[in-house]
């Protein structure tokens, strides 16, 4: 049986009050407290203006404890509001399920206690980047790596699609604890990338605009020049193909097959 207090965890999108749909705006208007896990003291101020109870999740964040700790911290302090018998919103930037493990897991447990609880999307970073780039993840196809993630497995790339890799700014950071890494880190991603690309390979450092007054950072360089470029957390990374598509004649072939027994041919 369900009880009382309830879970809703919407995206405000990236562009400060550019983004938040309807359905949001109503699920953060009519909560009983909103949570803000945002890092904009602007964007906080905003929340302020649609709800009189909001909090931020960010004073969790600690240089030098793990994230996971933090991650740990958020969900407690909104399940705390929830078995409390309260509606509580959690509010998050872009897509609350994209690069955000509190949203899951808080909507995990509170299920799992019997409490009502689902996610509500936004637009993300992801979007705005196939909208600022022209990027048309359909045409060639298109491969997303958290960067870390990357050098810390042995994953197959497809160089003749797009590589979009995320959280650059801390690529290589093995204790989930730092804010950011240095270049002689990112240097190490490239040699990864390297074993598949060109070092003179184009390379696209991608910001989002969050205030409607910004533009989008938008840089071109090369794969080695990451290496000493200036990217953040919140920078990301695109490589365009780097060969044509490849066809499969002996595919192509069988459906050619399959279309004359079907009588389509």
């Amino acid at each position: 049986m369900a009880h009382e207090g309830s879970l809703v965890c919407v995206g405000l999108g990236m562009t400060l009050g550019s983004h938040l749909s309807p359905l949001a705006r109503s699920h953060i208007e009519h909560a009983d407290v909103v949570f803000a896990g945002v890092s904009d003291g602007i964007v906080e101020l905003w929340l302020q203006g649609m709800h009189p109870d909001v909090r931020s999740l960010q004073p969790h964040y600690r240089e030098g404890m793990s994230r996971l700790r933090t991650y740990e911290q958020m969900v407690d302090v909104m399940l705390a509001e929830v078995r409390a018998g309260k509606k509580v919103v959690g509010a998050f930037y872009g897509h609350p399920g994209v690069f955000a493990l509190p949203p899951h897991r808080a909507i995990a447990q509170a299920r799992a206690e019997g409490y009502a609880a689902h996610m509500d999307p936004g637009i993300s970073a992801e979007d705005c980047l196939y909208a600022d780039l022209g990027i048309d993840p359909g045409r060639v196809g298109c491969q997303h790596f958290e960067a870390s993630q990357l050098m810390f497995y042995r994953r197959r790339i497809d160089t003749s699609a797009y590589l979009v890799l995320w959280q650059v700014g801390i690529a290589g950071d093995q204790s989930l604890a730092r804010f950011s890494t240095p270049g002689v880190y990112r240097e190490v991603l490239v040699d990864v990338l390297a074993q598949d690309y060109p070092r003179d390979h184009a390379a696209i450092i991608y910001k989002v605009a969050t205030l409607p007054i910004h533009a989008p950072r938008i840089e071109h360089t090369t794969l080695a020049g990451l290496v000493a470029a200036d990217i953040d957390l919140h920078a990301t990374v695109v490589l365009p193909p780097a060969r044509e598509l490849e066809p499969n004649p002996e595919v192509r072939a069988r459906l050619s097959a399959l279309d004359r027994a079907v009588g389509y041919a």
